[in-house]
């Protein structure tokens, strides 16, 4: 009976915890765009003043050098490319989708300053969407096997065994 209760417990915590998956996964998507759309300025930034000094991006890069605040703005540039390249790409994969293919693409949630950010303001709520009540009822069972499965893993060596 107590074990049963404990399942039902775990269950009932998966449920809240996955749930919330589709809210706040749009939520995280919307933020992706937005950091997608500014990294974006920075860099058109960058290549228009490189090419204003008819210059490509690489060749600009290489020439910010020479005093402490060059080689520092140099790794920021570059650090900001790569950064919108790699969230682009994420966005591409997940825009358009809904909560079940971004689920599928659960991968693509890969900055954590995004995530972060969508974590601190997101606002937990009671899913009444099919996509939240049915992962809802993923997290339900996923919740429930895996506290049966620990329980039973802590009662082994206390079974009595059998003649």
């Amino acid at each position: 009976m107590i074990l049963r209760s404990i399942a039902l417990a775990g269950g009932l915590a998966g449920a809240a915890a996955t749930s919330q998956f589709p809210e706040f996964s749009q939520q995280y998507l919307q933020r992706l765009g937005g950091a997608v759309d500014a990294l974006g300025e920075v860099v058109a930034d960058f290549d228009a003043s490189a090419a204003a000094s008819g210059l490509g991006r690489e060749d600009a890069l290489a020439q910010l050098q020479g005093t402490p605040f060059l080689e520092r703005r140099r790794a920021d540039m570059t650090r900001s490319i790569a950064r919108h390249q790699r969230l682009r790409v994420d966005l591409q994969r997940l825009q358009g989708r809904g909560p079940f293919m971004r689920a599928y693409h659960a991968t693509s949630f890969t900055d954590t300053e995004i995530a972060q950010a969508a974590w601190d303001a997101y606002q937990p709520a009671v899913p009444v969407s099919f996509a939240g009540l049915s992962f809802a009822g993923v997290g339900f069972v996923l919740g429930s096997l895996a506290v049966s499965l620990l329980a039973g893993l802590l009662r082994m060596p206390f079974r009595r065994q059998r003649a």
